[in-house]
């Protein structure tokens, strides 16, 4: 059984229909109910086995009770995506304290809340924790400073556990996505989508969902360390790492405009 937080649009959704083409069975874990019973109703009619569970992950107790129900649905649990999250942009001096809370109280002790709830399962199985990170927690580009920080900390955070894990047999994927179509981009920095708004990330940077999602099933199961997501977030990773002087000539160069457009991730 997979177990997908953010599985109600974009990268979880997709997720949640790829692994489904694997032959696991699915709960669907976000807030929006209408749309994960949705899903499950589509996953139902291609045969595919699935149960909706409404989740908040910034709130205590939420992914106990998803877990809780996937246990009871299907009495195992072999892997677990860490994936619901959302993207503060803006430049440092416009955010407030309260914008940075709410960013890691989502895209970081999400995580942490995930994790905890799922370890005990997963253990049982010897199974996998994907975690749903960025390329922008490789490299932090002007304007999205509260994003960066919370996909560097959820980095931090895959790195460290991968070794603690490794003896119990649970296995750690972190996920590093470049521009995934998803609707990441229409979310305001409280937490509210406008379907109306336009996406910033050029059309021709954006990876279709379905396809990001098949790259990232083939690294989970092959319990890849990380997989990073699209090409240009290949090419940004590896500067990152091995040319960070033409990185930030490239940013001087070009100048700053601010922009909503956070890196990656699902809702």
């Amino acid at each position: 059984m997979v177990l997908v937080t953010g599985a109600s649009s974009g990268i979880g959704a997709a997720l949640a229909r790829a692994f489904a083409r694997e032959g696991a069975a699915l709960v669907l874990a976000a807030r929006r109910l209408d749309r994960l019973e949705a899903l499950a109703a589509e996953l139902h009619a291609a045969g595919h086995r699935a149960v909706a569970a409404e989740c908040d992950v910034t709130r205590d107790g939420s992914v106990e009770r998803a877990v809780a129900r996937g246990l009871e649905a299907f009495q195992r649990l072999d892997v677990a995506v860490a994936n619901a999250g959302f993207g503060v942009a803006g430049p440092f001096e416009t955010l407030t304290l309260d914008d940075y809370r709410r960013q890691f109280e989502s895209n970081v002790m999400g995580v942490l809340r995930t994790a905890y709830a799922a370890l005990p399962a997963l253990r049982a199985r010897r199974g996998t924790l994907v975690i749903m990170g960025s390329v922008s927690g490789h490299l932090a580009t002007p304007g999205i400073s509260a994003y960066a920080m919370s996909k560097f900390a959820v980095r931090a955070f895959a790195e460290a556990v991968r070794h603690e894990l490794r003896p119990a047999g649970v296995d750690v994927v972190l996920v590093s996505p470049g521009f995934v179509v998803s609707e990441i981009r229409q979310v305001d920095n409280r937490g509210v989508h406008h379907p109306d708004a336009p996406d910033a990330a050029p059309a021709w940077l954006r990876m279709p969902a379905d396809r990001a999602a098949r790259i990232i099933v083939r690294a989970v199961a092959c319990r890849r360390r990380e997989v990073v997501v699209t090409g240009h977030g290949k090419l940004l990773v590896w500067l990152a790492r091995h040319a960070p002087g033409l990185v930030d000539f490239g940013f001087r160069l070009s100048g700053y405009r601010s922009r909503r457009a956070p890196g990656a991730g699902s809702g």
